[in-house]
């Protein structure tokens, strides 16, 4: 059996603190500002505010804990950053450790919420809680090291994929922008820019005939020439397919507002229907999910299972496959954003709805066009999709293993050994 070890002995630890809200931004001015869990992403935060007058500031490699509720939550800083009172910094004093030390804290994160459960801590952390935590800790450095490296393997590779999930769609977002509203490649047809049987970046020269060389004027500006002004709904539906609670199976994949992230379309977040107590919708497997309350308009996000959303979600399919890409890239467009928020109704949860969004004009391009874009972002969304459902076995191997790595219930064979095949 690993022994133990208590936190303040195997780390320094350091409590935020909130700057003042005049040196908060969204500029970029300083540097990235974490509050708490709102900011966790898989393993790393997300950058969202700034803070240009730090009082506490994470080094890249730092444990950031969340000491607020939900309290326990790990993540770790993959770059110089300040925090607010909802985290700790926590630092090996061994940088050896930091791995090792960063999965034996997320492997006590049921331990904070049965805590919380009980009353014991009020809705927050203090440095004496921390200080006195044990955590287990295997007495050599080899094993504490082959633990990390076996745990981190798989973290890697959910990472990796995560990455390029990012990659993937920041390359779809890119591409839709240049053809359906910059109308790039017009114009660079126009101004000589692109020339028949030459590839250029995004456009190929096998698609060089499907574009006109003229623009013209139209009610939303000029437009290509053969193009026309029409609505969302020209394009896209909202099958109604509603589910009571008793017809709904308890392993189905259940996606509600909080499964879906921000500002992205790799949803690989979502529970299940068990104990569902209210009517869903049903969707399939590369549908477009579609947050419709006020502040959540930017949820937007292709299904990756079939399953059952929330109510305050609008699942939207394509009309025809061709038109897939084209209209996963208006409903996740700022535009369109732009356009939710400004029409949604109600006084305490403004909404919008399919009725209200298939108003949406749009220009919609000749079917070759949009035939060909799907064919250009559909493999992207599959990979993505697949990553999600990769990463999601990975994770399930992890959280099995770590329990038993960590108290000692598995042991890493000759960790020297181990250690030394593989050059660590």
């Amino acid at each position: 059996m690993a022994g133990e070890e208590r936190l303040r002995e195997v780390s320094e630890i350091v409590m935020g603190q909130s700057p003042p809200g005049e040196t908060y931004n969204e500029r970029g001015d300083g540097l990235p500002f974490f509050q708490g869990v709102a900011d966790f992403n898989y393993r790393h935060p997300t950058p969202r505010v700034f803070c240009s007058a730090p009082s506490r500031i994470a080094e890249p490699g730092d444990i950031l804990l969340s000491v607020r509720a939900p309290i326990g939550r790990v993540n770790v800083a993959d770059r110089k950053c300040a925090i607010g009172r909802g985290l700790s910094i926590i630092r090996a004093k061994r940088p050896d450790d930091s791995r090792y030390l960063e999965f034996a804290l997320r492997g006590l994160e049921r331990t904070w919420e049965a805590i919380e459960g009980s009353g014991s801590v009020f809705g927050n952390a203090t440095r004496r809680d921390l200080e006195e935590l044990r955590l287990p800790w295997p007495e050599r450095a080899s094993d504490r090291k082959a633990i990390a490296h076996i745990l981190g393997t798989l973290d890697d590779k959910i990472e990796l994929n995560r990455r390029m999930s990012e990659t993937l769609e920041a390359m779809a977002r890119a591409l839709f922008k240049w053809w359906f509203v910059d109308f790039e490649p017009v114009r660079a047809k126009l101004e000589g820019r692109w020339k028949c049987g030459q590839s250029l970046p995004g456009l190929p020269a096998h698609l060089y005939d499907l574009f006109p060389d003229r623009l013209v004027d139209s009610e939303l500006g000029e437009i290509p020439e053969g193009w026309e002004v029409g609505r969302l709904g020209d394009v896209a539906e909202h099958p109604r397919r509603g589910l009571k609670p008793v017809d709904i199976e308890p392993s189905t994949p259940y996606i509600a507002l909080e499964h879906m992230p921000r500002r992205s379309i790799a949803l690989s977040e979502w529970g299940t229907g068990d104990g569902l107590g209210s009517s869903k919708f049903r969707f399939k497997k590369g549908e477009i999910l579609f947050g419709k309350l006020r502040p959540y308009f930017h949820k937007v996000g292709v299904a990756p299972v079939d399953g059952v959303c929330s109510t305050d979600i609008v699942v939207v399919t394509p009309k025809r496959p061709n038109w897939f890409g084209f209209v996963l890239g208006q409903v996740s467009s700022v535009e369109f954003v732009e356009y939710t928020d400004a029409g949604s109704t109600g006084t305490k949860m403004p909404r919008t709805s399919w009725a209200d969004m298939a108003r949406y004009q749009v220009v919609l391009p000749l079917e070759p066009v949009a035939e060909a874009f799907a064919g250009l972002v559909r493999p992207a969304i599959d990979r993505i999709i697949a990553g999600i459902l990769e990463s999601r076995t990975l994770a399930a191997l992890r959280d099995a293993l770590l329990p038993k790595l960590i108290s000692g219930e598995l042991r890493v064979k000759d960790a020297e050994r181990f250690l030394e095949e593989r050059g660590l």
